[in-house]
């Protein structure tokens, strides 16, 4: 293997595959077994740094390895360990979010009811509480479905100023609502339908 950082990455570079085996051989096993403490799943953490090994390989002719070689490869093995408890997560509750809705249609339609309208309140208490030309804009954009050089005309004021605003606009919803940021879409079509 080469004898320092430097030279295996020139290695890799000019696509030596007797460097990246020696490589591949050395570091598998340690990188194996540090997935597997993360993800807890032997075959899901040999994938991970089979996946890690094929992207270097893939991106060789211009990776730079900044850190050690060994630092590289364990952050990488870590953010794709990561990644995957994050998408496992997602799907494990999407998947119990379909059984409930399939088994308890008429207990999830009421809930999903009850959610609606207290998001649909909340939204409408942080709309209130925005500065009157800020909310006025927000309005216009959102519930009418003005382009900011519409809006721009109706009210007499630059477009950069209703871009502003929309931006002043989002950040403040954003923050009165964080707590319910994965459902605003949601509430945004039912508030819309309610007003007009």
């Amino acid at each position: 293997m080469a004898s320092n950082e430097e030279q295996f990455t020139i290695a890799l570079n000019n696509g030596d595959l007797k460097v990246f085996e020696e490589v591949y051989t050395l570091y598998f096993k340690p990188l194996h077994v540090y997935a597997g403490i993360i993800v807890k799943d032997e075959t899901e953490a040999e994938e991970i740094v089979q996946n890690v090994f094929m992207k270097i390989w893939e991106k060789k002719e211009r990776i730079e390895i900044q850190t050690s070689l060994k630092a590289y490869l364990y952050k990488a093995v870590y953010f794709d360990s990561l990644n995957l408890l994050k998408h496992q997560k997602v799907k494990s509750s999407y998947q119990t979010h379909s059984t409930y809705v399939m088994k308890n249609s008429k207990a999830a339609s009421a809930t999903d009811q009850l959610l609606h309208r207290n998001l649909e309140d909340r939204l409408r208490t942080a709309l209130n509480e925005l500065p009157e030309q800020c909310r006025t804009v927000f309005q216009l954009s959102r519930f009418e479905d003005l382009k900011y050089r519409e809006i721009a005309g109706r009210l007499q004021i630059s477009e950069k100023t209703v871009e502003n605003h929309m931006g002043k606009a989002l950040k403040i919803l954003r923050l009165k609502l964080a707590d319910f940021v994965t459902v605003m879409v949601l509430v945004m079509i039912h508030l819309k339908n309610m007003l007009h």
